[in-house]
C-alpha cells in the first residue's frame, strides 16, 4: 500500500509511505523539512510493523510545535490502517 499524506503544522510539506501486506514499513520518504533528520527517521522506521512506528514516534514535539515530522508520520499511518 502506498500512502501520501499532507502533514500540518511542521516544515515537511508531504510524506510518502509503503507498507506491504504485513503492515511492514518498506520505505518513507518526506519532502521538505530536516532532510537529513528525516531520511534518519525513515531509515530507523524502515522494517518495523505499523504499529512499531505508531507507538515510538507518536507525540514527539518540534521545538514549541505541538507535533513534529516523526508525529506526523504516526498520524498519517493511525489514519491508513
Amino acid at each position: 500500500m502506498k500512502i501520501s499524506y499532507t502533514p500540518i503544522g511542521v516544515c515537511s510539506k508531504q510524506i510518502n509511505i509503503e507498507v506491504d501486506d504485513n503492515n511492514i514499513v518498506q520505505d518513507v520518504e518526506f519532502i521538505g523539512g530536516c532532510n537529513g533528520n528525516l531520511k534518519g527517521i525513515g531509515a530507523l522506521v524502515k522494517g518495523m510493523t505499523v504499529e512499531e512506528v505508531i507507538e515510538k514516534l507518536e507525540n514527539i514535539t518540534c521545538g514549541y510545535k505541538s507535533t513534529s515530522c516523526p508525529d506526523q508520520l504516526a498520524k498519517a499511518l493511525k489514519e491508513s490502517f
